[in-house]
C-alpha cells in the first residue's frame, strides 16, 4: 500500500531531456566566453562529436578515417595526454562515461534505422551501341 502509480499522462516528465549537440555546445560556449583555453577544449570536443556523427556512414577513405579517429578518441580511457577525451570531459565537468554511452546509443539507433532501409543504387542508363548506330549520321550515298 502507499504506492503511487504515475499515470501515462505524466510519463513524459520522467523522460530525459534531449538536446541537439549544437544546442549543448552553444550553452557551453556562453559559459566560457571569457576563457580562451576553455573555448579551445570545447572546440576539440565539439569537433570530435561532429566527426563522429557526420561521418558515421562515410564511404570515402578520408571521411571514414575521421569517423574512426573520433570514435577511438571517444572510447579511449587514456588520461596520459592533456587533450584526451577523459581529461577534456573532466575539464568541462562532463561525465565521460555518460557521454560515451549516449554517443554509442545514437550510433546504434542510426545503424539500426539504416538496416531497415534497402540499399538503393541509382543507375544512369547509357544508350546501347545498337541505338547509337541507328542515330549515327549516314555517309554520303548510303541508304
Amino acid at each position: 500500500m502507499g504506492e503511487t502509480i504515475v499515470s501515462d499522462q505524466y510519463a513524459y516528465l520522467l523522460q530525459p531531456d534531449t538536446i541537439l549537440p549544437s544546442q549543448y555546445f552553444a550553452a557551453l560556449k556562453r559559459k566560457a566566453a571569457n576563457e580562451p583555453e576553455r573555448r579551445l577544449v570545447i572546440a576539440v570536443l565539439q569537433d570530435a562529436v561532429d566527426c563522429y556523427q557526420k561521418h558515421l556512414r562515410a564511404r570515402d577513405r578520408r571521411a571514414r578515417q575521421l569517423f574512426i579517429d573520433a570514435e577511438q578518441w571517444i572510447t579511449s580511457e587514456d588520461r596520459s595526454w592533456p587533450f584526451s577525451f577523459e581529461n577534456v570531459c573532466d575539464l568541462l565537468q562532463i561525465n565521460a562515461e555518460y557521454l560515451r554511452r549516449g554517443l554509442a546509443a545514437w550510433k546504434e539507433r542510426q545503424l539500426r534505422h539504416d538496416a531497415g532501409k534497402p540499399n538503393v543504387v541509382h543507375l544512369v542508363p547509357r544508350p546501347s551501341p545498337v541505338v547509337q548506330s541507328l542515330h549515327a549520321p549516314r555517309k554520303a550515298g548510303a541508304r
